[in-house]
């Protein structure tokens, strides 16, 4: 009874390292071959394990992505609440954020070719589609939010507030994009930090 709650340690130990392994080869197969010609048997042969393992912790190769695409937001989620901290939603805390970008666009730079190629076969895939454009919806909510508490002429559920938290997102992204295309034509974090203050200068000036 005593030996019982290490072997079943041991068992999860392993379980959670055939998992890492399975990502870190994928995504090092994806970066090499694309997403498309990277298969699971590849894959498995990269990270040293069988089939049958991959199939017990993956669905199928886009379920891997699918878990390589939510940590990378996991990481943008906890970098974004580190820079707001505990301060109140103010156009100033949302320009903060923007400090995060040149870690964003760093880490961004080796997998942005596999997102554009998986997007490219998503859009081919209704259901896939949904869920790879999923972050999207999640990010837009997250910043009607921050909009509706700095000013509420842009109320949550209001064309209005829809419109500013899409006019974040792009400029967010737009920056990003840019930055891993060019990045040393600009310091894309100051670019994002002026570009953000503008936007949200004009946001809270919007009377009642």
């Amino acid at each position: 009874m005593i030996n019982r709650p290490v072997g079943i340690f041991s068992v999860q130990t392993r379980s959670i390292e055939t998992r890492e392994k399975i990502i870190f080869a994928a995504q090092e197969l994806f970066s090499k071959s694309g997403y498309e010609s990277a298969s699971v048997a590849e894959i498995c042969s990269a990270a040293g394990i069988s089939k049958g393992a991959f199939y017990h912790h993956f669905e199928s190769k886009q379920s891997v992505f699918m878990e390589l695409l939510a940590d990378w937001l996991k990481e943008l989620d906890a970098g974004l609440e580190a820079l707001r901290g505990n301060s109140p939603y103010t156009p100033e805390a949302v320009v903060r954020m923007a400090d995060i970008l040149p870690e964003v666009i760093t880490k961004a730079e080796g997998r942005l070719p596999i997102f554009l190629e998986f997007w490219a076969h998503a859009a081919r895939d209704p259901e896939l589609w949904k869920a790879a454009t999923a972050p999207y919806a999640k990010y837009r909510d997250y910043f009607k939010g921050i909009i509706a508490e700095m000013n509420p002429a842009l109320p949550t559920e209001s064309p209005e507030g829809e419109t500013a938290a899409m006019a974040v997102i792009s400029l967010a992204v737009g920056v990003l994009l840019q930055g891993v295309v060019d990045p040393q034509a600009a310091d894309w974090g100051k670019v994002g930090r002026e570009s953000l203050r503008m936007l949200m200068d004009g946001m809270t000036r919007r009377s009642v």
